[in-house]
This record gives C-alpha cells, structure tokens and sequence, in this order.
C-alpha cells in the first residue's frame, strides 16, 4: 500500500529513512521501515511505498479491537532521516489520532 502524505514548506526535501512502531488502542501492531532515497516537492503530496513486519499475535488482539470499536486509536513513534543538499540529519516523529474505523460499511 502507498501512504499519503502532503509537505505544506516552501522547499522541498531528500528522505532517506523512516524507522518507526505502529501501534493500535496502545497494542503494539509492528515495525515499519523504508531505506530509499526519494525527494519530497515543495508544498506537494507525496506516496511512500510501505510494508509494514506485523507481530502475528498482536494481530489477532488488534483484528478484535477493530471488530469492536468504531473508532481505534492509531499511534505511530519513530525517527526519519532528511536533507538537503546532501546534509542529512535524524528527526523523531510522533503521530497520534483517533480514526473512525468500520468493516461493515
């Protein structure tokens, strides 16, 4: 699947790293890493291609709080690595929010 997301600078950046856990109502979902160098338009959306290793057991924990609650609790806790002109540093990242989530739609 491709994440989208969407730079509102006024520059544009170089991404060559995220490392981060995903997290589901505070149950740990799995790790998700990418490791490619992909530039980042100014004040433009941009996909990032993700796989994501899932914990198989907290998989079947997580699929019940899906089930069962109409709104989940996505958080996701990491560090990226960005640049410019071939000056790159570690950022730490955080996101956290609730989403309304149904399977029977």
């Amino acid at each position: 699947m491709d994440l989208v997301y969407y730079n509102p600078n006024g520059f544009g950046v170089d991404l060559r790293k995220v490392d981060c856990d995903v997290y589901i109502d505070n149950n740990f979902l799995g790790k998700y890493t990418l490791d490619t160098l992909m530039h980042i338009p100014r004040r433009s959306e941009f996909a990032l291609p993700s796989k994501m290793a899932v914990d198989m057991k907290g998989v079947f924990k997580n699929l019940f709080l899906v089930l069962f609650n109409k709104e989940i609790q996505l958080d996701v806790k990491g560090t990226t690595r960005v640049g410019k002109a071939g000056i790159f540093v570690n950022v730490p990242f955080a996101y956290s929010a609730k989403h309304t989530f149904s399977l029977f739609q």
